[in-house]
């Protein structure tokens, strides 16, 4: 196949893309959808991948203009796994769609409400423990050391219980419907 060809047909590949992401390709996800090693676009709309596409076409046109077959290779080989990539996310959309169900949300808020509350009762044994070490130590310089670990320690058990606080709040919200 020549290369006028391959062109020709990932340039149209790209615009089947196009007029198929058209429709969803406005709505964010909740974090990026492709690795950083695919695409290096930090966005989370399927349009924002879209655009890097395209501009790797172009880049890809520019490299066989100027006749340096090992830039062509990278970013031909790059671009179709991009696309690929996209023909996956598209095909999986209708899917994720009805996996998005209010139980999921709701069983992984429980999930989350009892990892945390494992997580604080391993801080308060945490700190107990420095607190029987902290009486024992004899040497200043050790005491000091032990201190400023439980004041660590300490900071992270609030922050886990803000957490906690948040998690019942959300739990509550969903119980009552909101």
């Amino acid at each position: 196949m020549s290369t006028e060809r391959i062109l020709h047909v990932l340039d149209q590949q790209i615009e089947t893309l196009a007029r198929e992401i058209e429709p969803i390709g406005h709505v964010s996800a909740s974090q990026a959808r492709f690795d950083i090693a695919l695409f290096s676009t930090k966005g989370t709309r399927l349009r924002d991948y879209l655009a890097e596409i395209k501009v790797n076409l172009q880049q890809l046109n520019q490299e066989v203009v100027e006749k340096r077959s090992a830039q062509v290779a990278f970013i031909a080989e790059r671009l179709v796994a991009q696309i690929t990539a996209m023909q996956r996310e598209l095909a999986t959309q209708t899917l994720r769609k009805t996996h998005q169900t209010p139980e999921r949300k709701s069983h992984d808020n429980y999930t989350r409400l009892a990892e945390t509350q494992q997580f604080e009762r391993r801080l308060i044994a945490m700190i107990e423990d420095r607190e029987t070490t902290l009486g024992q130590l004899a040497t200043f310089s050790d005491q000091q050391r032990v201190q400023k670990e439980l004041a660590a320690l300490e900071g992270r058990l609030m922050r886990c219980r803000q957490a906690l606080a948040k998690i019942e709040r959300q739990i509550e919200r969903q119980e009552k419907g909101f």
